[in-house]
Parts: C-alpha cells; sequence; structure tokens
C-alpha cells in the first residue's frame, strides 16, 4: 500500500497511513487553556484525524503523552480515563518533556489501526 499523507506541512502532516496503520503527529490543545481544557481540545484533535483517517479510537494500539509538568498527570488521566475506550485501551507512555513553547501543557501521540 502507498504512503497516504494527511494535511501534510512544510515540516510534517498531521497523519500518515501506511498499510493498515494510521500514526498521527503530537497533538495539543489551545495554549491559553489549563491542563484540563488542553488535554479535551487534543484528544478531540486525536478523534477527528482518526476518523478522516478511517480509523477511531477503539483501534489505538499506542498513545505517547508529554507533560510539560507532572503535576498535571492526574489532571489529565480524569480527561484521558474519560476519554479511552475501556475495552480497547492501547499501550501507554507518559513522560514529562519541554514542549514546543511555554504555553503547551500536554501532547498526544498516538498510533492506531485502521
Amino acid at each position: 500500500m502507498a504512503v497516504k499523507r494527511l494535511h501534510p506541512g512544510a515540516r510534517m502532516s498531521q497523519a500518515v497511513i501506511h498499510n493498515d496503520t494510521v500514526y498521527l503527529a503530537g497533538q495539543v490543545g489551545e495554549p491559553s487553556s489549563d491542563i484540563t481544557a488542553q488535554s479535551r481540545e487534543a484528544l478531540a484533535e486525536v478523534d477527528r484525524l482518526l476518523a478522516e483517517a478511517g480509523s477511531d479510537k477503539s483501534k489505538t494500539l499506542k498513545v505517547i503523552v508529554w507533560l510539560a509538568n507532572m503535576d498535571d498527570f492526574a489532571a489529565m488521566n480524569a480527561v484521558y480515563d474519560a476519554w479511552i475506550d475501556p475495552e480497547n485501551p492501547p499501550v501507554r507512555a507518559c513522560g514529562e518533556a519541554k514542549l514546543a513553547t511555554p504555553d503547551y501543557l500536554v501532547e498526544f501521540i498516538v498510533t492506531a489501526a485502521l
């Protein structure tokens, strides 16, 4: 199967589909929002991109979560736990990292099956 790119830009695509796998770029929320809102916004973008690719969160294989501050772990998890399909939980990693700007508090990187 050929590689299909969704919303390609000069630096990256928002999603890449290869064979039966969808790879999403890191998704973030509005930089002026708090951790709860940014988590909701970013995961809504994940849902939108997965749907555009022909997939959904029940087919999520892996989620990598980057938090600007691990003190936000519980608040992010409250949103994540409400979002994730409990019948089909993916593998997940979560760590602390400096994100693109200090206004970003969380970033989700998702890989899913078609």
